[in-house]
């Protein structure tokens, strides 16, 4: 065994995560059969899941990672397990999930990692935001198990919209489309302006 497998033996898979394939047919699954899913049973929120499912395969196709955050993925030289708290129904994963999926595509030191928010260990326990269990959400986390960076539920500009518009007593359909037309309009450029500050950070770290 190379020293790296030995390394990534460290973030060998748990009963609860899943890589991204699995993720992907899990959400194939809840479209093809929501009757065994009781939370999609509802039709309007298995329409929802329906035009994320679009968006999040969207993303894959056109989102590009630009090229110093390439850079600083490709400096990666020790093993990192990004671990990716998620659901299908979660309308800002729709955009963002894809987007980190193709970033953590670009080294074979990061060991992507998916759980559901809403099934055990229910890691977002340890992981709220306000209080709340917003998704996504990401922690990075170096072999021995310490966090390195944790980012979610959303850049911090549609996080500020987000929290303006609950401020103003706005619909919940009227939140939908605002950030909708934010995330379309952005194209990932500050998710990725915040991961770039992290990689500049651990980088300056090891000198």
């Amino acid at each position: 065994m190379t020293i790296l497998a030995e390394y990534m033996s460290i973030f060998a898979h748990k009963s609860n995560n899943m890589n991204f394939e699995e993720y992907v047919a899990y959400f194939e699954a809840v479209l093809a059969e929501p009757e065994k899913h009781p939370l999609y049973s509802d039709p309007e929120y298995l329409n929802y899941t329906k035009l994320n499912w679009s968006r999040m395969n969207r993303w894959l196709k056109r989102f590009d990672v630009q090229e110093e955050v390439k850079q600083q993925i490709a400096a990666i030289a020790e093993p990192q397990q990004w671990l990716l708290i998620t659901e299908p129904w979660c309308g800002d994963a729709a955009h963002t999930v894809p987007q980190i999926v193709k970033m953590a595509a670009l080294n074979s030191n990061i060991q992507l990692d998916i759980q559901l928010r809403d099934a055990e260990p229910y890691l977002i326990s340890d992981y709220l935001t306000n209080g709340g269990k917003s998704i996504p959400k990401l922690i990075v986390r170096n072999v021995a198990g310490e966090d390195l960076f944790i980012w979610g539920p959303r850049p911090q500009s549609a996080q500020e919209l987000f929290q303006q518009m609950n401020a103003e007593q706005k619909t919940f359909e009227e939140l939908k489309e605002a950030l909708q037309r934010w995330y379309n309009a952005d194209k990932g450029e500050e998710l990725q302006k915040e991961f770039l500050a992290f990689f500049r950070s651990e980088r300056k770290k090891v000198g």
